[in-house]
């Protein structure tokens, strides 16, 4: 049970920044001068990586991840692009269902100059075991490095840490 919690907070946090190739050309990029506008578009695609875990998208998950990314989690140590596709393909073949939350207000997002973005905040985790009902299982926080390169962001850093588990 602890092996299937330990890849269920990792594949979640994975998640946490599992995120990006989406086209740009609507979204601002890390040189704007608008800084409402930059948080809009990193909030976005904030939105749009959790919507694709939360409904098992796997095709827009592996979109939304950058081929090179390294995402480090404080109980799972550092995995790559093709270790987080794989949990995520393990976990969406689960029964338990897991959707994600991001705590109201959390969300940081700072520039980097010719580079993209930083985000951070803090995320909630629950699981729906079959025939109960969902409970929180987890809350973290997040820092999630996106990179704009040709027009598109990408997840290229993730750092997931400071996890408290509900369920054991």
């Amino acid at each position: 049970m602890k092996t299937n919690l330990s890849l269920f907070l990792k594949v979640i946090f994975l998640m946490t920044v599992c995120f990006t190739t989406l086209e740009a050309q609507t979204q601002v990029d890390s040189n704007s001068s608008n800084p409402q506008e930059l948080y809009n578009t990193i909030f976005q695609l904030d939105s749009v990586m959790f919507n694709a875990f939360n409904t098992r998208d796997l095709k827009t998950l592996s979109e939304l991840f950058a081929k090179d990314i390294e995402f480090y989690h404080d109980a799972g140590g550092l995995t790559n692009y093709n270790q987080n596709m794989n949990s995520f393909k393990e976990t969406f073949k689960s029964e338990r269902k897991i959707r994600r939350e991001l705590v109201p207000g959390s969300i940081e997002v700072s520039p980097i100059k010719g580079y993209g973005a930083v985000e951070t905040g803090i995320h909630r985790f629950y699981a729906t075991e079959i025939g109960q009902q969902e409970k929180l299982s987890s809350e973290a926080k997040f820092i999630t490095l996106w990179r704009l390169k040709d027009k598109k962001w990408t997840a290229a850093r993730i750092i997931s840490y400071s996890h408290q588990e509900y369920l054991k």
